[in-house]
């Protein structure tokens, strides 16, 4: 490994490398990515940063701290993808060195070393360091939160700071995301203590001083919102988390097992090692009590909290479960570590899951770009006509992006059935860069490519039409990629007709143009009707445009 006072400088490196470059080499994607990101330019627009807005409407479905990230973030760099998407790369260094110092302080630096790689090598949490949604900022805050209260526990001295920390960090987890995280850390808290029968666990004076240093820190937004516009936001905030949590979302009513394979496939390779570290006593290989070990249970609470409690949720998106990515890094890294140290032994179904987990990424990988080049062949076993008609974007493939998969899987082979038994250091690194140069390459060359078959003919259209006087508007589908790409103008009259803007647009007595964007499946809606004209179709979409004034 490397020597103990350079590791930290290698990871912010490392950090600064992989999750920096290319932020704004691919347009956002619809929903989430735009969704937020629009949030953030209204709040420029307008000048209120105290609500957050979407269509220049009230949204209630998020809190503003991280609008807020993505704002100043945007007064630097202008309202781009790569602000955007900056708050998150930021975000993404100040984890890997928050895992590497809490790693060191559990064990030594060594420990923090192969945790904070495991995290910048596993599929899913390297990629959200790389997007413009929400989580990575609300996970880091929550494990804060759970950690420091842990601290409070096996550290006498450093109580009242540590249940001051605690609040804090789930304050403004709550400012990021809203009351989950309040109900993931509570949650954590007392399945931990029912699983210890609540032996001289919590008291209500730690309960008092977490709730205020937690109230002081929500206070910020929700006191201010409060006072300034009344109850009335508080409510629909409310009604629209409890829907989250009782009503499937259209498109996301998944099985229950939704998560454990999003987990499982999504945080490649950490989540086998993880699986590992869930076979073993870790108690046992340890002579005498330390952090690390104690630590185990917490993080382990913390898995089957997050997974059980999404499980349940009717609602069930990819990221809902990504608070899971801090407990699985943490156990995989303590596998890791267990082994290298001849505490723990690898077994056959170790290698089986990686080399079959990894093949089948990497066939996906490998498959991407070879579709792309066979467009024409599997149009045939498609059922989606929209789907069709997007596979109809003129994308210039290469062969040697087809290699990105391959080379990935062959390293994957070489590492698990050479290099671990010869030089597991070695193989430490190998494993985990090898995943971050493949994802770096892959977001570089083929995720550009992939957006223009989804989205990239409707916001080439969008982006036509900034800074003209029209109106621009999307009919029968949902999307925010209208409102970022054109910049749809403060003084828009959508947000003074509600419900009744998209009438007005296609039937009223409108100031100026109107330009509309439906979908390929959904244009029979509106094919006839007397006050549309057609433009033209591409690539999945119809583009349309108000007969007269």
């Amino acid at each position: 490994m490397l020597k103990q006072t350079t590791k930290l400088p290698y990871i912010i490196l490392l950090g600064l490398i992989f999750y920096f470059p290319f932020l704004g080499g691919v347009h956002l994607f619809d929903w989430d990515e735009i969704n937020f990101a629009e949030s953030a330019r209204e709040m420029i627009l307008t000048g209120n940063y105290s609500r957050v807005q979407i269509d220049f409407k009230p949204f209630w479905e998020k809190p503003p701290l991280f609008f807020w990230m993505q704002t100043i973030a945007m007064h630097i760099f202008g309202v781009n993808e790569f602000a955007a998407r900056f708050p998150n790369a930021c975000i993404g260094v100040i984890t890997l060195i928050t895992l590497f110092i809490i790693g060191k302080k559990l064990k030594d630096s060594t420990f923090g070393f192969i945790w904070s790689l495991m995290y910048l090598g596993a599929f899913t949490p390297h990629l959200y360091f790389k997007s413009g949604i929400i989580d990575p900022t609300f996970n880091l805050c929550i494990f804060l939160g759970i950690y420091f209260f842990f601290t409070a526990k096996i550290e006498p001295i450093q109580y009242l700071k540590s249940i001051i920390f605690s609040g804090f960090f789930i304050g403004l987890a709550i400012l990021t995301k809203g009351p989950v995280a309040g109900l993931i850390w509570g949650l954590t808290i007392f399945f931990y203590g029912l699983s210890i029968r609540f032996k001289n666990y919590i008291k209500w004076k730690e309960m008092v001083i977490f709730g205020i240093s937690c109230l002081l820190i929500t206070s910020i937004w929700f006191a201010n919102e409060l006072f300034n516009n009344g109850p009335w936001f508080f409510k629909e905030f409310i009604t629209y988390q409890i829907r989250l949590f009782s009503t499937p979302d259209a498109g996301h009513g998944q099985p229950f097992y939704y998560h454990f394979v999003v987990v499982l496939i999504g945080c490649f390779p950490i989540s086998i090692f993880a699986i590992r570290a869930f076979t073993y006593n870790h108690a046992k290989i340890d002579s005498t009590f330390n952090e690390l070990t104690a630590f185990v249970p917490w993080m382990k609470t913390t898995f089957w909290v997050v997974m059980i409690l999404f499980s349940i949720v009717t609602t069930k998106i990819v990221h809902y479960s990504s608070m899971a990515y801090f407990p699985v890094s943490f156990l995989a890294a303590k596998f890791i570590y267990d082994w290298l140290n001849e505490r723990a032994t690898w077994n056959k179904w170790v290698s089986f899951g990686l080399i079959s987990i990894g093949g089948i990424l990497s066939l996906i990988l490998a498959a991407v770009p070879l579709v792309g080049m066979n467009t024409k062949a599997i149009v045939p076993y498609i059922k989606d006509p929209f789907a069709v008609k997007n596979l109809e974007a003129v994308v210039e493939w290469h062969t040697y992006e087809i290699f990105i998969g391959i080379l990935y899987f062959a390293v994957i082979l070489y590492a698990v059935l050479v290099l671990r038994h010869k030089r597991k250091e070695v193989f430490i690194y190998t494993l985990s860069l090898s995943t971050a140069i493949c994802l770096f390459l892959f977001g570089a060359m083929v995720v550009p490519k992939i957006e223009r078959y989804t989205q990239g003919a409707a916001i080439d259209f969008y982006e036509s039409k900034r800074g003209q006087e029209v109106y621009v508007h999307v009919l029968g589908f949902k999307s925010y990629a209208h409102l970022f790409y054109f910049q749809k103008p403060v003084s828009d009259v959508s947000a003074k007709l509600g419900e009744k803007y998209e009438d007005w647009l296609l039937n009223g007595k409108v100031d100026k143009p109107v330009f509309f964007v439906t979908k390929f499946d959904r244009y029979d809606e509106y094919r006839n009707h007397p006050n549309l004209e057609l433009i033209k179709e591409q690539n999945g979409f119809v583009f349309l445009k108000r007969k007269n004034l």
